[in-house]
Order: C-alpha cells, then structure tokens, then sequence
C-alpha cells in the first residue's frame, strides 16, 4: 500500500472527492456540488460541507449514482491504489443494457448494398 499524508480531522467534500479520484479535477467537484449532484447523508452538500470518518457520500455521475462511505479523511490527491483505500463503494452494480436485436454487419464488410439497407429499415421499421 502506498504511504498516505496524515489524516485531518475534517476536509472539504470537494477536496475529499477530488483527492479520491472522484472527479478529474477540484473545480469539476465543485462544480458538481453547485449543480446538486453531491449528497452528504442524504442532504444535498456545498463544496465547503466537511467529511467525517462514517460519513456517506452519493455522487451522481453520467447517467448513475455513486454511494461511498467514508474511511479514511485525505485533502491532498494521491495515487488510485491508495485513494481507494480511502473509502467503501457501496453503489449498486449497474444493469446491463439489453441487446437489441439489430443486425450486425462484420467489420470490414464495407459500405452495405442497396438490398442491406432494405433489409435493415424493414428490421427497423417505420421511423
């Protein structure tokens, strides 16, 4: 495990995300918790909320929820394998998007012919 900087006693959720790896950069955080996409026990979070050990975050990230409790308390970035130690993710597994039954061409088939695309606006129906 890679060494990890003294632990405060309370940070700034939009530090705490951004250190985590979370989001790509603070701003980004920040932003997220103006917009209310940042959950802090349930209650909607400003960026300048702080985190306690056992606290419980929910993200919401393009098109899901992330829900992870907190373990441990960094303000500085460090790398994914430590940051991970870090906290607890809780999020449900996502669902997987069913297949639809469209027809697939094999790669390098080339542009489909004329009867193709018949055949493919007739699987597709009207539009």
């Amino acid at each position: 495990m890679t060494s990890l900087p003294a632990s405060p006693a309370s940070v700034r959720i939009d530090a705490w995300l951004w250190a985590i790896r979370a989001y790509k950069t603070r701003s980004a955080a920040t932003a997220a918790c103006r917009a209310g996409h940042v959950r802090l026990n349930g209650s909607p979070a400003k960026a300048s909320a702080t985190v306690v050990n056992g606290d419980t975050v929910t993200v919401k990230m393009s098109g899901y929820e992330r829900t992870l409790e907190v373990r441990r308390l960094i303000n500085k970035r460090v790398g994914a394998e430590a940051a991970s130690h870090c906290f607890t993710d809780h999020t449900p597994p996502r669902p997987v998007a069913p297949a639809l039954g469209l027809p697939q061409r094999d790669r390098g088939a080339g542009r489909p012919t004329k009867k193709d695309r018949r055949e493919m606006e007739r699987l597709r129906g009207p539009a």
